[in-house]
């Protein structure tokens, strides 16, 4: 099993999310470091969000989008995934990025030979890391590869499908694809 420091990874992710933003469009409205004012509310912030302190955006980027859905359990068996899942879950949501996983392991899976579908019920549990162990065992690190350019796939089509339904969205498109496709 590999332990994964993720804390290089928040770091990196906060910096390109940079400080205080509140652009019309966003529907996540008022942000800083990237955590919307309604998920500092829910996490205890009251405060201004001008102000709200790096450290607590790492500590809810640890809870919300690295711990609870389990993404450190996924890097326990693939690192570079994790990460993919954490940046991905960050943007779109976790239970999103959580499906491109599962989508994308059924997508692989060889008609069933390597492992069952899975039900894409976007949480990971056991069956979930069942078929990415047996996924990385029968394509090793190749097929992590693969797998992390499907979930890439999956989030730009995403994104695609935002601006397409939600023309306000299309201020956002190019950057998205830019910063997080890749």
């Amino acid at each position: 099993m590999t332990i994964c420091d993720i804390s290089p990874y928040i770091d990196a992710l906060i910096t390109r999310e940079g400080g205080y933003v509140d652009h019309p469009a966003d529907r996540g409205g008022r942000t800083r470091w990237g955590i919307t004012e309604a998920v500092a509310r829910q996490n205890g912030y009251s405060g201004d969000m001008r102000r709200l302190p790096r450290a607590r955006a790492e500590a809810i980027y640890r809870d919300l989008y690295w711990t609870a859905p389990t993404f450190d359990k996924v890097a326990t068996r693939s690192p570079r995934l994790a990460i993919e899942l954490l940046d991905s879950g960050v943007n779109v949501g976790p239970a999103v990025a959580t499906g491109f996983l599962q989508r994308a392991l059924n997508a692989l899976n060889r008609n069933g030979r390597d492992f069952p579908d899975l039900v894409v019920d976007r949480h990971i549990g056991p069956l979930t890391l069942g078929a990415l162990d047996s996924f990385l065992r029968v394509r090793g690190a190749e097929g992590e590869e693969v797998l992390r350019k499907a979930i890439d796939a999956l989030q730009g089509v995403h994104y695609i499908h935002l601006a397409e339904t939600n023309p306000s969205q299309e201020a956002f498109a190019y950057g998205w694809i830019a910063n997080r496709i890749g």
